[in-house]
């Protein structure tokens, strides 16, 4: 298993305030779904923010992303540990394989891969 990237969620019912400002640090939008938006350096791509309101299916909004290498293995660890998973292992329509896991402090992680 391998990480391939770390992304905060930064939850914000201003998102067009938020790309002003992120962009004031070198920051540009990549992604928009009107409930997330990705903001990436253009120099470091993998340097990335979410902004996002909320979680478009899934029962609550995460607090980081993790990006995985499989998914489906992370997961099998991930259950096998014990630890609680707050939303299973799914495809999503815009092409990400993931599930929520909270983490000992309470912050909920959303564990991904691209299809």
């Amino acid at each position: 298993m391998a990480v391939r990237r770390v992304v905060p969620n930064i939850r914000s019912e201003a998102a067009q305030e938020s790309r002003e400002f992120y962009g004031l640090l070198g920051f540009e939008e990549v992604m928009n779904h009107g409930w997330i938006m990705t903001l990436a350096s253009p120099s470091v791509p993998a340097a990335q923010i979410n902004v996002m309101t909320s979680d478009k299916t899934a029962p609550v909004t995460p607090d980081m992303s993790i990006e995985v290498d499989d998914v489906d293995a992370v997961y099998a660890v991930v259950r096998e540990s014990g630890a609680e998973i707050v939303h299973p292992l799914q495809d999503e329509e815009w092409g990400v394989r993931r599930f929520f896991v909270r983490d000992p402090s309470g912050r909920v992680v959303n564990v991904l891969s691209h299809r």
